[in-house]
């Protein structure tokens, strides 16, 4: 994928939220894999946070996000399985202004090289919202790093070309204009 060294690299400010019962701060290595990542590629870490499997909690700290002009971008990482208590999707499509249809085909093309049809079983979904752009990835460090390393790491570089979210974000809010 190209990359135009002639460009100036822009830093994106991205948050990352774990959805998890059952991990922390010791041991939320999804999370950790994105901050690592994140900072590797010179962007900013905004904010960081863990919360349960709870649509209402999940939804509370995307909204306070999505209105923080000091975040660009949000990553989620869990609850995009098909389970009872997978409702990170359920939280997260509802925010969307606009859908990014293609991040879910991309991410499943990807992964499918590498699970199989076992990537069937992740509903991973992107899009829009309040000029946010958000990124839901299963919470295995595996569909971290194939989301990240696959797509966002692209598409979140102003120098990628043909082209990229980036240079697109000025131009999100216009409807509000």
């Amino acid at each position: 994928m190209p990359i135009d060294e002639t460009i100036a690299f822009v830093p994106v400010n991205i948050a990352v939220l774990t959805v998890s019962d059952t991990r922390d701060e010791t041991n939320d290595t999804s999370g950790d894999t994105l901050a690592t990542r994140i900072a590797g590629a010179g962007h900013h870490l905004a904010a960081r946070a863990i919360v349960k499997d709870d649509a209402a909690t999940i939804a509370a700290t995307l909204k306070r996000w999505i209105a923080d002009p000091q975040i660009d971008a949000i990553i989620t990482t869990g609850g995009t399985g098909l389970t009872g208590r997978d409702v990170t999707v359920e939280a997260i499509k509802p925010l969307f202004e606009k859908e990014i249809d293609g991040f879910s085909a991309i991410f499943h093309r990807i992964s499918y090289d590498k699970i199989g049809t076992s990537t069937l079983q992740s509903r991973a979904c992107a899009g829009v919202a309040g000029g946010t752009y958000l990124f839901a990835l299963p919470g295995s460090t595996g569909a971290v790093k194939d989301g990240w390393d696959g797509i966002l790491k692209y598409q979140l570089d102003i120098r990628h070309r043909p082209c990229n979210f980036v240079e697109i974000m000025p131009r999100l809010l216009e409807h509000n204009r």
